[in-house]
């Protein structure tokens, strides 16, 4: 049994694209509204979406100001036009707009990756401590979690919405408020989740063990945003790829 097996007995997940298929809805509303080349590339440019939508919603004031309001609507605008500049596609506002609310109509048809529920399960049965940490808008994120059927594996008091808490991922406050919540020290928990800067970083800063769970292949963020995220020397303690690699990690002696 890998040695931290032994003393962790809380693991988180973060939601999009670590517990669900993030790209698909982004994949659907591009190819609807702006009908790329087949040479596109939807996992590249979906990460430069997550970029722009990490730093504008900063700049708004974070996930617990990004509910329904103009400004909000103008940065989710915003980030498409900016990330898919970077491919040569030109958005108007009003195909920027179209473009959005087309990724909001399937942003709940949304199911989990295969094998995420029967690990979760597992874990359970095994005596962990599951929860997850999400960020965005609390109503927003709850619809995903309510379309996911998340109740039925991770009781609502373990499941945490940045926007609802006051501090979005990487701050290391966030994890530590789940961990006076949860009853949970640090160097019990367990943090997966797919993005660098938010999960790698965030995790390892608040002195959480991370997996990254890189199953797209994406290499870490080179560009800090701010000087407390500069953390060259950060590595995620684990790296998987898929569920069963995910779950050999956290269960196989």
């Amino acid at each position: 049994m890998h040695s931290w097996q032994n003393n962790k007995t809380a693991i988180f997940f973060d939601v999009d694209d670590t517990l669900y298929d993030h790209l698909a809805p982004f994949r659907q509303a591009v190819e609807e509204i702006a009908a790329p080349s087949a040479s596109f590339s939807y996992e590249e440019a979906y990460h430069r979406l997550r970029y722009y939508s990490d730093i504008l919603s900063l700049e708004l004031g974070g996930a617990c100001a990004m509910e329904a309001g103009a400004a909000t609507e103008g940065m989710r605008r915003r980030r498409f036009q900016l990330a898919l500049a970077e491919f040569g596609i030109e958005l108007t506002a009003e195909k920027a707009s179209a473009m959005q609310a087309a990724y909001m109509d399937c942003q709940y048809q949304i199911e989990l990756f295969p094998g995420a529920r029967e690990l979760i399960e597992q874990l359970s049965e095994a005596g962990h401590l599951v929860g997850l940490i999400t960020n965005g808008a609390g109503e927003h994120q709850q619809k995903k979690i309510d379309a996911l059927e998340l109740d039925s594996l991770i009781p609502p008091h373990r499941q945490f919405i940045s926007g609802n808490c006051g501090w979005d991922k990487p701050d290391k406050r966030l994890f530590e408020h789940v961990n006076a919540k949860t009853g949970t020290v640090a160097e019990q928990c367990v943090y997966i989740g797919d993005s660098w800067r938010n999960d790698v970083i965030g995790a390892s800063n608040a002195g959480w063990t991370s997996v990254w769970f890189n199953h797209r292949a994406a290499k870490p963020e080179p560009e800090p945003k701010s000087e407390s995220d500069h953390q060259p020397d950060h590595q995620p303690d684990h790296i998987v790829r898929d569920y069963e690699s995910l779950r050999r990690l956290l269960l196989d002696c």
